[in-house]
C-alpha cells in the first residue's frame, strides 16, 4: 500500500496531465475542449478504501462507487446511482440490481446506538433495488425486492425474499420478515406475499442480470479498454507492435 505522500503526488500528476491536455486543446483552437474519452470517475478511491467490482458486473458510466464498495458477479449498478462507502463498507452480492438514481451509504454512528460503532450496508444475492431508493446502513437479504423510491434507514433489516413497497420508509432498527410485504411511513406489514409474487422475484433478478450484460456491451469504454481493443485489432491485422523498452 502506497504511503499518503506518494498517493498525493500521484493525484497531483494526474490533475496536471488533465490540465495540460485542456491547454493543448485551447492552443489548437478547440476552446470548448471536446472530450474524446468519458472522464467521469465511476470508481473513486478514498486513500486506502477502494471499490472492488467483479469483471462480469455492469457499472453504468454515470454511476459512482466511492470508497469501500464491493460488487459481485452478474450484478448491475445503473445510471446515476451512488454507492458511498466512506464510513463503513457496502457489499452487493451476485446477480443483484441497484437501479437508476439510487443512493446507498454507510453510517459512522447509527441512530439509537450508544457505542457509536460504524454500520455497514449489506445487500445479498439476487436482490432487486428499485429506482430512486435511499438506503442508509441497512441489511437486505437474498432475493428481496425494494420498491421504487423506498427509504431504508439506519440499522433496519429486510429479510430474505421480503418485499418493501414503493415509497415506503422503513424506520431504524425495523425488521421486515421473510415472505411479507411492508409499506407506508413508517412501514408496517400490509399482508403476506402471494405465491406468484414469491416466484416472480428470482425471475426479475435474472432479467436485470441479462439486461446489465446487454448495456455493458454498448456503454462508453474506459481508456484501458480502448487501449486493449486497439492492441487486439493491431494483432488481428498483423501490425508490428513496438518493442517494450
Amino acid at each position: 500500500m502506497a504511503s499518503y505522500p506518494f498517493y498525493r503526488i500521484g493525484f497531483w500528476i494526474r490533475e496536471t496531465g488533465q490540465a495540460l491536455d485542456k491547454l493543448g486543446c485551447f492552443f489548437q483552437g478547440n476552446g470548448t475542449y471536446a472530450e474524446q474519452v468519458f472522464r467521469h470517475r465511476t470508481l473513486f478511491n478514498l486513500y486506502n478504501r477502494k471499490p472492488v467490482v467483479h469483471g462480469n458486473a455492469f457499472v453504468a458510466p454515470s454511476a459512482s462507487l466511492v470508497g469501500d464498495v464491493s460488487v459481485g458477479q452478474g450484478s448491475s449498478i445503473w445510471y446515476g446511482t451512488v454507492l458511498r462507502g466512506d464510513a463503513g463498507k457496502i457489499t452487493v452480492g451476485d446477480n443483484t440490481s441497484i437501479q437508476d438514481g439510487t443512493i446507498i451509504r454507510t453510517a459512522k454512528a447509527r441512530l439509537g446506538s450508544s457505542n457509536g460503532a460504524v454500520s455497514d450496508t449489506v445487500i445479498g444475492t439476487g436482490v432487486t433495488v428499485g429506482h430512486g431508493v435511499s438506503m442508509h446502513a441497512a441489511t437486505v437479504g437474498d432475493g428481496a425486492l425494494i420498491g421504487t423510491a423506498a427509504t431504508l434507514l439506519e440499522g433496519c433489516t429486510v429479510e430474505q425474499g421480503a418485499m418493501v413497497a414503493a415509497g415506503a420508509v422503513v424506520h431504524p432498527g425495523t425488521v421486515v420478515p421473510t415472505g411479507e410485504l411492508w409499506g407506508g411511513n413508517p412501514a408496517v406489514k400490509l399482508r403476506d406475499m402471494k405465491t406468484d409474487e414469491v416466484s416472480y422475484l428470482p425471475r426479475l433478478a435474472l432479467a436485470y442480470t441479462t439486461l446489465g450484460g446487454q448495456h455493458s456491451k454498448t456503454t462508453p469504454k474506459s481508456l484501458q479498454d480502448l487501449v486493449d481493443q486497439g492492441m487486439e485489432m493491431m494483432k488481428a491485422e498483423d501490425v508490428e507492435l513496438p518493442a517494450k523498452s
